[in-house]
Order: C-alpha cells, then structure tokens, then sequence
C-alpha cells in the first residue's frame, strides 16, 4: 500500500478550486481564530477593514468581517467533499477586552450557523480540555462577585456531515472499511463528547510577523478524528495546515491527503516534522497495540480474535482491523511526498 500527500501553499479559497470535485472525505483543521490577538495581522491582511473595526473599539464588527473572511474558505469546501462527507473544525472561543469592555466572541457558534445554512448536518460535538494550571488563571475580580469570570479551558471540535450517503459498493471497498477500524476499547473513549489529557503545541517558527508563532492541536487529536471519519485510503483535507499535523496522522493512518497553508514560511518547519514520520507513526501504532494487548490481557470476556495479530478482540467488527506500518516516507515532487508501507 502507497499514499500520497500533498502540501500547497497559498489562499485556501482559491487553491481548494483546483481539486478534484467530490474527492475528499475527510476534513480535520483548525483555522486562525477570529478575535485572538496572535491572528490578528493575517485577519487584517485578509480584510483590511477587520482591523479598521477593531482599531476603532468596534469588537463585534471585526469579529464580524474576520468569519466573512473564513466563509470564503468553507464556501469553496463544498464542491470538493464528497457526499457523506465529514467536516471536523476545531475551534475555540476568543476572549478580549477592546475600548474597555470585556466580552467572549463564540467562534463555535459563527462557524455552526454558517455551516447550517449551507446544508451540512451537524453531529454531536467534542469538547477537549486545555487544563490551565496557572495561579492567575481566575481572572476578573478575584474573591469579590460580581466582577468575576470563568477561565476558558476547552475548546470545540465541531463535526458536520454533507449530504448523501456513502455507499461501500465493492468488495475492496469493504475489505478497507474492515481494515480501518478501531479497538472496542478505542471506541469508548473516541465518541465521548468530552476528551481529556490532551496537550495543545505551540512551536516556535523563524521570522516575525503574524506566524512567528503557530498554535497547533495535539496530533492525537488529528488521529483520533481521522481514524473516526475516514476510512485507509481515503482524501482527508487541512486548508489550514500550519504545521503539518493533518498530513501526519492521515500518514500514520494510512490515508492520502492534501493540506493547504497560507504562509510559506511554515514549509521548512512541515517538510522536517514529515520526514521523520517512519519513526514517529510506528512508535505510535506499536504504542497502540501494547495498550490494547494490556486491555485484551485484563479482559477475559473477549469472544473474538483478531486475524492479523492472533490477539483476542472484543467484537466481530475487529477481527479484520489493522494498523499501518510505516515503510518509507520519500518526496516525489516539489509539493509531494509518497509514504510506503510494509
């Protein structure tokens, strides 16, 4: 087995029209976060008046034009995501004082409204804890009420679903759907609607400006939705991609993928994080395995064995199930890279 990946660099909205129509099943990203004051210069360069409405105290507008500037993004998603098809955004909520006030700004509610209006259905969505362990955290007025608010320690991973059904019409199709899923034990902990123990990145990038710093979700949360809504083989999709860490878990999974980012800057900081993914990912399959073993160890119950590890599952829908194995990771291309597999 081979997957491709590409990395292109430039304007989402317009790089997203030159893609295959209906050839993606899978988006996990996280954009710029409108109102958070580290994306603030990229919102300006892509709206001027965004920051003409924040530099009058104008919050609300800015906050405003800032999701206009994503819409452009997520409109140019639709011809592109197959029927069926699954979106997941993580996002969080913005918090800011600007002319004396302070006030949250709910990206996770202007990304959900947009994305209802153009038809997709939502699913249940996923919070994941960011535990802030600072002694200042409490912010506000301290002791006294009422001047007092809540600390912002989550954020949202929304999830939608376009329209139409997926069919597995072939006995490949099948036979990949069964070699891509997930242990029982996996299961219980990936659909609940609250994950914790999960550590956000910052990395530190080359250069000043508006991404001298990127703030980055954890890669197992991009496995975690990758394996969930996708299936070995498929298209999964970043048009925000910062540092590359869709593109890592969709190679560690065993999918293709395409990622789009705007600032070119970022290429040396994906192409070094890419080129150490044999090592990386098959640590991290291993990893998963002995956690399962250890489980299948203390679970006598189990009914079923798996036909390509001889380890006792507990479902039928696991027997089939197998974890890549990373052979080779080569740059084909100035924007390509081919993973191979044992």
């Amino acid at each position: 087995m081979k997957t491709t990946h590409r990395l292109l660099y430039g304007d989402s909205a317009r790089e997203l029209k030159h893609l295959e129509k209906a050839s993606i099943s899978l988006v996990v990203t996280s954009p710029p976060y409108p109102m958070i004051e580290m994306w603030d210069g990229l919102f300006q360069g892509l709206d001027p008046v965004a920051g003409e409405k924040l530099e009058r105290g104008d919050g609300n507008s800015a906050h405003e034009r800032m999701h206009r500037a994503l819409d452009r993004v997520w409109g140019s998603l639709e011809p592109v995501v197959a029927p069926g098809g699954t979106v997941c955004i993580n996002i969080g909520d913005a918090t800011r004082t600007v002319d004396g006030i302070f006030r949250l700004y709910p990206n996770h509610s202007m990304v959900g409204r947009r994305f209802l209006t153009r038809g997709y259905r939502a699913l249940p969505e996923i919070i994941w804890r960011k535990t802030s362990n600072k002694p200042n955290k409490f912010m506000g007025s301290g002791m006294l009420p009422p001047g007092a608010y809540v600390t912002q320690e989550h954020e949202y991973i929304m999830t939608y679903r376009k329209p139409g059904t997926r069919v597995f019409g072939t006995d490949d199709d099948r036979a990949a759907r069964r070699r891509s899923g997930y242990f029982w034990e996996e299961r219980n902990v990936w659909f609940s609607d609250l994950w914790e123990g999960l550590h956000g990145e910052r990395q530190s990038m080359k250069g000043t400006g508006p991404r001298s710093r990127s703030g980055s979700f954890p890669f197992e949360l991009a496995h975690r939705l990758v394996c969930m809504y996708s299936v070995m083989g498929d298209m999964v999709l970043d048009p925000f991609a910062g540092t590359g860490v869709t593109t890592l878990a969709a190679m560690v999974a065993g999918r293709n993928s395409v990622s789009i980012e705007i600032e070119r800057g970022l290429k040396d900081a994906v192409e070094s994080r890419l080129s150490r993914a044999v090592e990386f990912g098959n640590d991290y399959n291993e990893d998963r395995l002995r956690r399962h073993a250890r489980f299948a160890a203390e679970s006598p119950q189990m009914r079923y064995r798996n036909e390509n590890y001889a380890f006792p599952v507990m479902t039928r829908q696991e027997t089939s199930l197998e974890i890549p194995k990373l052979a080779s990771v080569d740059k084909v291309a100035e924007d390509t890279f081919l993973v191979g597999y044992a």
